[in-house]
């Protein structure tokens, strides 16, 4: 397994560890004494990842070290004195704050990208930032003790790391309400049940469960898993005629790619 730039001590002190072997990359939140609770630095760092990603990368796993996937924002930098402190993004104009959202966001949103198949292997809690950043991936492998619970309302916030709308088309709009105005706990079952999970296995078997579904993704042709995440991805936002229109253009390009234009 090769490593990324960041050498472990530097890793370590970030947060965020980045590690790739062959097609397959794992980015690793690695505060485990804190329960991998985030921070904008460790937002900097993902979204470094996802510019520097090398391009023979088909598969993303995200996971979490220690007991927890990710206990969500670490409210002592959140409301401690930085630039990245919720005080400090108050004082900015609209603008402003709107555009700093918009660069932690984009730490997030580069996983839902058509070029690559992205895996959250998630076990213990995952509140808030550490629920959206599952959510932004196209996959959730749970294990059976995993949490999930949208909690920013708690602080009087609003969920804005890109989680709201792959939320709604899971679960659909009143349950994904409720699920958010309540920042209630949702277990590993219900997930399941309401299609928040791909697959809830025992703790023990996480791992091996992401290596598994990862190897079946790499057995497919890789032009055409683009293709397919593009086709579902887009559909909700598309009229059946428009979606039969995707479908009948990316077939002709897997066509043309697979036999040759014929010309």
């Amino acid at each position: 397994m090769t490593s990324g730039n960041a050498g472990p001590g530097a890793a370590d002190e970030v947060g965020v560890r980045y590690e790739q072997d062959g097609p397959v990359a794992t980015v690793t939140l690695c505060r485990p004494d804190v329960l991998n609770a985030q921070t904008p630095s460790m937002w900097t760092e993902l979204g470094d990842i996802s510019r520097k990603l090398p391009g023979d990368v088909r598969i993303v796993i995200v996971r979490g070290e220690g007991r927890a996937f990710s206990a969500g924002l670490d409210l002592s930098v959140a409301r401690g004195g930085g630039d990245s402190s919720l005080g400090r993004l108050a004082q900015l104009s609209a603008s402003e704050c709107a555009d700093q959202i918009a660069v932690f966001q984009s730490a997030f949103t580069w996983l839902r990208s058509p070029s690559i198949v992205t895996i959250a292997a998630v076990q213990g809690h995952a509140i808030g930032a550490g629920f959206q950043l599952a959510l932004n991936c196209d996959m959730r492998v749970l294990a059976d003790d995993a949490r999930f619970s949208m909690a920013e309302v708690t602080l009087g916030l609003v969920p804005d790391l890109g989680g709201t709308k792959r939320l709604t088309e899971l679960v659909g709009p009143s349950r994904a309400l409720e699920i958010c105005v309540t920042g209630r706990r949702i277990s590993a079952e219900e997930a399941d049940r309401i299609g928040l999970a791909t697959a809830v296995v025992p703790r023990a078997e996480l791992d091996g469960a992401v290596a598994d579904l990862a190897a079946a993704v790499l057995a497919a042709d890789t032009g055409a898993v683009a293709e397919i995440k593009a086709l579902l991805t887009g559909a909700s936002d598309r009229t059946y005629a428009e979606q039969d229109r995707a479908e009948r253009e990316a077939q002709t390009r897997r066509l043309s790619d697979l036999l040759g234009s014929g010309e």
